[in-house]
């Protein structure tokens, strides 16, 4: 598969296009990148700047497009769902709610990350640039988490 892919794409291409798919954002890039061979710094980089992209046009368009689906008869039980247990969960946070969100993002968990973040400032009616900060923030964290993880791998994998 990876040399299929690099036929066609450069290294740095696949991290960056890699680091913006849902799920996977940068906590796949990043080892990805390094498995590849890349420069630590690249791999960073392209990575926290794929998954970056994606957040001001979710954070935009979600919340229409959920108020739209709860209206249908096919997806409106699960868009009403997912709406208000946005609202329930962040009703305990109050004046953390920024932080909070620093937080979701910066956790490299599997279910967290930019997509879920965005997504939840949508829900929440979040400024956009309080949110966009938030969430850039956690990624740039995340990033640092998962490089040096995927370094620690390397070492491992290189001394064995």
């Amino acid at each position: 598969m990876e040399e299929f892919l690099l036929r066609f794409l450069s290294k740095e291409l696949v991290v960056f296009i890699i680091s913006m798919v849902p799920v996977v954002e940068l906590r796949g890039a990043i080892p990805v990148g390094v498995a590849l061979g890349l420069e630590w710094h690249t791999a960073y980089l392209l990575s926290v700047l794929g998954n970056i992209i994606p957040v001001p046009f979710i954070i935009l368009f979600f919340r229409p497009i959920i108020e739209y689906l709860e209206k249908t008869k096919l997806f409106g039980r699960i868009a009403e769902k997912i709406r208000k247990r946005t609202h329930r969960k962040a009703k305990d946070m109050k004046g953390l709610k920024l932080f909070a969100l620093y937080l979701f993002v910066a956790i490299p968990l599997p279910g967290t990350g930019a997509w879920t973040g965005a997504a939840i400032a949508a829900l929440l009616k979040m400024r956009i640039k309080h949110s966009f900060v938030a969430i850039t923030a956690g990624v740039v964290s995340a990033g640092v988490i998962m490089l040096v993880l995927s370094k620690i791998g390397e070492f491992l994998i290189t001394t064995i």
